[in-house]
């Protein structure tokens, strides 16, 4: 039964010779042209401004979870919806009503997070 994953292991070996290989052929045989612009901390060629430490707003971070958790609804609804026809006939109100709950409890975190202004960028 170990002879099935000797295909993984060779496959991962190759993976992992071809990835070194290819850092150092990078940093032998790529040209090599620093200058002062290339150097800095921006390739731009512009100086950088303020901090890398700079807070961004809260609004960010919650306009950020709005879009994970309709992220994660499209990709729970849609093989859901995708199976509805094959259920039973006696679990379709079963299934129904689940789906519902689950839409309901993300209606809720929707509301919560329009009282809260996360979509107001004032």
């Amino acid at each position: 039964m170990l002879n099935n994953y000797i295909p993984i292991l060779i496959l991962m070996l190759f993976a992992i010779a071809f990835a070194i290989v290819c850092v150092f052929l990078s940093k032998f045989i790529g040209p090599k042209n620093p200058n002062p612009v290339k150097l800095s901390t921006y390739e731009s060629g512009m100086e950088p401004v303020g901090t890398a430490r700079q807070r961004f707003s809260v609004k960010y971070y919650m306009a950020a979870m709005l879009f994970i958790l309709f992220d994660i609804e499209i990709v729970f609804l849609y093989p859901w919806a995708v199976a509805y026809r094959k259920f039973i006939p006696n679990t379709v109100y079963y299934a129904l009503i689940e789906m519902s709950v689950f839409i309901a409890i993300l209606l809720v975190g929707y509301i919560y997070m329009i009282r809260k202004g996360a979509l107001n960028w004032d």
